[in-house]
């Protein structure tokens, strides 16, 4: 058995329900195909994760304007009404995170892709961001994941063994860099799958 003492969660699709649909899907008349396609073409989530590695919001948003000028109003949307993507706690999962941290069996600490001049709207929002030891957020960092140095800046920071840690997250390319790390790992889908998922590690979540 796999002795762990260390949980590692990512935020965004984890804890807390974010998704630019929201914006967009309101903006295009709830057209889901035109929602589809500009969040695949303009305002991917490629250039999105950019600005999670700390490039400045203002910007990215002018670089885009330029390249698609057509696109202009939609574009000014995405970061001018980025609160609005910012759906409710994900409270299943955040009542799997008040047991861990009530059990004080574990370390507990999150690493989250997020842009650090949205990350304090969120902060304002969910009280439950304070219960961690710690967050690593990629925009202060200037880097994030899948990229090696910010899970490396996680465990330096936090003196994390690999081998001790689980990370969960909801995007498989996240998971596969921490076990290319030895970082054991969780790929979220729910929450009810999560505690099934955290009972091969020998953690039980009533």
């Amino acid at each position: 058995m796999i002795y762990i003492d260390t949980i590692i969660f990512d935020l965004g699709g984890v804890l807390i329900d974010w998704n630019p649909e929201y914006v967009f899907l309101k903006a295009f008349n709830g057209d889901k195909e035109k929602t589809k396609w500009f969040l695949e073409n303009i305002c991917t989530s490629d250039w999105n994760e950019n600005q999670d590695a700390g490039y400045p919001l203002a910007q990215a948003t002018e670089d885009l304007v330029l390249k698609f000028p057509e696109y202009e109003t939609y574009i000014r949307l995405f970061y001018g009404n980025w609160e609005d993507m910012l759906g409710g706690a994900i409270s299943g999962t955040v009542s799997v995170l008040k047991q861990l941290i009530e059990s004080k069996k574990y370390k507990i600490v999150a690493l989250t892709n997020w842009s650090s001049e949205t990350f304090p709207i969120a902060q304002k929002r969910f009280d439950f961001l304070d219960w961690f030891e710690g967050i690593v957020v990629s925009g202060d960092e200037k880097t994030r994941k899948p990229f090696k140095e910010i899970y490396n800046t996680t465990l330096n920071r936090y003196n994390i063994k690999p081998e001790q840690a689980i990370f969960i997250d909801d995007n498989k390319r996240n998971i596969e860099a921490a076990k290319a790390l030895k970082i054991n790992g969780i790929q979220f889908k729910n929450p009810e799958q999560l505690i099934e998922d955290l009972k091969t590690f020998n953690i039980h979540i009533s």
